[in-house]
């Protein structure tokens, strides 16, 4: 089982990142698939959530309106379009997996930095 995020980087604030995490060694479209987030010295984070592609999303009501979550099942990778960033939002970004079924499995990523700062 594998997840491997990507699109982190280093932004100016109000600017924009995509994230990406692309799956592999699970059915995916069996998964719920969620972004969280740890900034230095703080707890981890749910940023969003999709159940699946077209269905039911979830945001922290700090990111609403200002960050999209979406999957491609076709392509085993789901995707946070994150728009008018702030200082506030610097953290390690990581992809998370979540069973729907009675498994319950749960799979993290390694995490991909996003850096918010001028």
């Amino acid at each position: 089982v594998q997840l491997v995020e990507s699109g982190g980087g280093l932004v100016q604030p109000g600017g924009s990142l995509r994230l990406s995490c692309a799956a592999s060694g699970f059915t995916f479209s069996n998964y719920a698939m969620s972004w969280y987030r740890q900034a230095p010295g703080k707890e981890r984070e749910v940023v969003a959530s999709i159940i699946n592609a077209g269905g039911s999303t979830n945001y922290a009501d700090s990111v609403k309106g200002r960050f999209t979550i979406s999957r491609d099942n076709a392509k085993n990778t789901v995707y946070l379009q994150m728009n008018s960033l702030n200082p506030e939002e610097t953290a390690v970004y990581y992809c998370n997996a979540l069973s729907l079924g009675l498994s319950r499995n749960n799979y993290w990523g390694q995490g991909t930095q996003v850096t918010v700062s001028s």
